[in-house]
Protein backbone atom coordinates (compact mmCIF):
# COMPACT_ATOMS: atom_id res chain seq x y z
CA UNK A 1 0.00 0.00 0.00
CA UNK A 2 0.86 3.67 -0.68
CA UNK A 3 0.25 4.36 3.54
CA UNK A 4 3.30 6.20 4.28
CA UNK A 5 2.89 6.01 7.85
CA UNK A 6 3.03 2.53 10.49
CA UNK A 7 1.99 3.51 13.47
CA UNK A 8 0.21 6.84 15.34
CA UNK A 9 1.79 8.18 18.63
CA UNK A 10 -0.27 10.77 19.37
CA UNK A 11 -3.28 12.74 18.84
CA UNK A 12 -5.10 15.28 20.20
CA UNK A 13 -8.12 17.78 19.34
CA UNK A 14 -8.28 21.40 20.65
CA UNK A 15 -11.39 22.66 19.28
CA UNK A 16 -10.91 23.71 15.68
CA UNK A 17 -6.72 22.88 15.96
CA UNK A 18 -4.54 19.70 16.94
CA UNK A 19 -1.85 17.74 16.62
CA UNK A 20 -0.52 14.36 15.45
CA UNK A 21 2.74 12.36 15.70
CA UNK A 22 3.50 9.05 13.55
CA UNK A 23 6.19 7.07 12.78
CA UNK A 24 7.12 4.87 9.84
CA UNK A 25 9.81 2.44 9.92
CA UNK A 26 12.49 2.36 7.35
CA UNK A 27 12.97 -0.95 5.39
CA UNK A 28 15.97 -2.15 2.93
CA UNK A 29 13.37 -3.52 0.91
CA UNK A 30 10.69 -0.33 0.29
CA UNK A 31 9.25 -0.20 -3.07
CA UNK A 32 11.24 3.39 -3.69
CA UNK A 33 14.33 2.74 -2.87
CA UNK A 34 14.50 0.48 -6.17
CA UNK A 35 13.70 3.28 -8.60
CA UNK A 36 14.29 6.45 -7.04
CA UNK A 37 17.19 6.77 -8.15
CA UNK A 38 19.38 3.37 -9.68
CA UNK A 39 22.60 3.40 -7.99
CA UNK A 40 21.82 6.07 -5.43
CA UNK A 41 18.72 5.10 -3.35
CA UNK A 42 16.82 8.28 -1.50
CA UNK A 43 13.09 8.05 -0.38
CA UNK A 44 11.78 10.54 -3.14
CA UNK A 45 10.80 13.63 -1.16
CA UNK A 46 7.28 14.01 -2.34
CA UNK A 47 6.26 11.22 0.25
CA UNK A 48 7.34 12.58 3.26
CA UNK A 49 4.70 15.69 1.82
CA UNK A 50 2.34 12.82 0.96
CA UNK A 51 2.42 11.45 4.67
CA UNK A 52 1.62 15.01 6.12
CA UNK A 53 -1.24 14.60 3.86
CA UNK A 54 -2.58 11.20 4.91
CA UNK A 55 -2.22 12.36 8.51
CA UNK A 56 -4.10 15.50 7.94
CA UNK A 57 -6.92 13.11 5.91
CA UNK A 58 -6.57 10.64 9.10
CA UNK A 59 -7.48 13.74 11.47
CA UNK A 60 -10.67 14.61 9.57
CA UNK A 61 -11.97 10.83 10.15
CA UNK A 62 -10.76 10.68 13.78
CA UNK A 63 -13.06 14.16 13.79
CA UNK A 64 -15.93 12.17 12.59
CA UNK A 65 -15.73 13.22 8.78
CA UNK A 66 -17.46 10.66 6.00
CA UNK A 67 -15.92 10.18 2.67
CA UNK A 68 -12.65 10.06 0.59
CA UNK A 69 -9.56 11.60 1.44
CA UNK A 70 -7.78 14.40 -1.03
CA UNK A 71 -4.68 16.15 -0.82
CA UNK A 72 -5.52 19.83 -1.61
CA UNK A 73 -2.12 21.45 -1.96
CA UNK A 74 0.26 22.61 0.28
CA UNK A 75 2.24 26.36 0.70
CA UNK A 76 6.25 26.15 0.87
CA UNK A 77 8.07 22.81 1.46
CA UNK A 78 11.39 22.95 2.56
CA UNK A 79 13.65 19.73 2.24
CA UNK A 80 16.88 19.82 4.39
CA UNK A 81 18.09 16.39 4.28
CA UNK A 82 17.24 13.04 3.07
CA UNK A 83 15.85 9.23 4.05
CA UNK A 84 18.21 6.67 2.90
CA UNK A 85 18.04 2.78 2.86
CA UNK A 86 19.65 2.33 6.51
CA UNK A 87 18.12 4.80 8.09
CA UNK A 88 15.84 3.38 10.62
CA UNK A 89 12.98 6.00 11.36
CA UNK A 90 10.92 8.41 10.27
CA UNK A 91 9.24 10.74 12.73
CA UNK A 92 6.10 12.73 11.53
CA UNK A 93 4.88 15.89 13.58
CA UNK A 94 1.51 17.83 12.11
CA UNK A 95 0.05 21.07 14.10
CA UNK A 96 -3.53 21.28 13.10
CA UNK A 97 -4.22 24.92 12.14
CA UNK A 98 -7.62 24.74 11.80
CA UNK A 99 -10.25 21.51 11.18
CA UNK A 100 -13.93 22.71 9.08
CA UNK A 101 -16.92 20.69 8.83
CA UNK A 102 -18.63 22.14 5.77
CA UNK A 103 -22.13 21.74 6.79
CA UNK A 104 -23.81 21.97 3.39
CA UNK A 105 -21.32 19.67 1.35
CA UNK A 106 -20.43 17.61 4.12
CA UNK A 107 -17.11 17.92 3.64
CA UNK A 108 -14.45 18.77 6.16
CA UNK A 109 -11.16 20.68 5.46
CA UNK A 110 -7.89 20.52 7.38
CA UNK A 111 -5.00 22.74 7.18
CA UNK A 112 -1.90 22.03 8.86
CA UNK A 113 2.23 22.45 9.61
CA UNK A 114 3.89 19.59 9.40
CA UNK A 115 7.83 18.39 9.74
CA UNK A 116 9.65 15.13 8.70
CA UNK A 117 12.54 13.62 10.64
CA UNK A 118 14.86 10.98 10.58
CA UNK A 119 16.58 9.46 13.66
CA UNK A 120 16.40 12.71 14.84
CA UNK A 121 16.90 14.96 12.41
CA UNK A 122 14.67 17.25 10.88
CA UNK A 123 14.61 16.63 6.54
CA UNK A 124 11.70 18.49 5.78
CA UNK A 125 8.97 21.17 6.65
CA UNK A 126 6.14 21.45 5.14
CA UNK A 127 3.84 24.92 5.07
CA UNK A 128 -0.07 25.21 4.65
CA UNK A 129 -0.59 21.41 3.76
CA UNK A 130 -4.54 20.86 3.44
CA UNK A 131 -6.38 17.94 2.89
CA UNK A 132 -10.56 17.63 2.66
CA UNK A 133 -12.43 14.48 2.78
CA UNK A 134 -15.66 14.58 0.60
CA UNK A 135 -18.16 12.70 0.38
CA UNK A 136 -19.98 11.08 -2.86
CA UNK A 137 -16.70 10.73 -4.76
CA UNK A 138 -15.44 7.40 -4.36
CA UNK A 139 -15.13 5.73 -7.43
CA UNK A 140 -15.40 1.53 -5.69
CA UNK A 141 -16.40 0.15 -8.96
CA UNK A 142 -13.10 0.55 -10.54
CA UNK A 143 -12.53 -0.46 -14.00
CA UNK A 144 -15.64 -0.13 -14.72
CA UNK A 145 -17.35 3.25 -16.27
CA UNK A 146 -19.37 4.97 -14.13
CA UNK A 147 -20.16 8.28 -12.54
CA UNK A 148 -17.22 8.81 -10.62
CA UNK A 149 -14.85 7.46 -13.75
CA UNK A 150 -14.10 10.65 -14.67
CA UNK A 151 -11.94 12.98 -12.70
CA UNK A 152 -12.23 16.63 -11.87
CA UNK A 153 -13.24 19.65 -9.89
CA UNK A 154 -14.75 18.73 -6.40
CA UNK A 155 -16.69 20.48 -4.56
CA UNK A 156 -16.82 20.91 -1.09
Amino acid sequence: PFLMVDRILEIRSDGRQGRIVAEQDIRLDAWYFQCHMPGDPVQPGCLGVDAIWQLLGFFCIWRGALGSGRALGCGEVVFSGQIRPFNRCVRYEVDVRRFTNLKESGASIVIGEGTVSVDGETVAEIHGARTGVFRGIAYPDYPRRSANAVGGRMNG
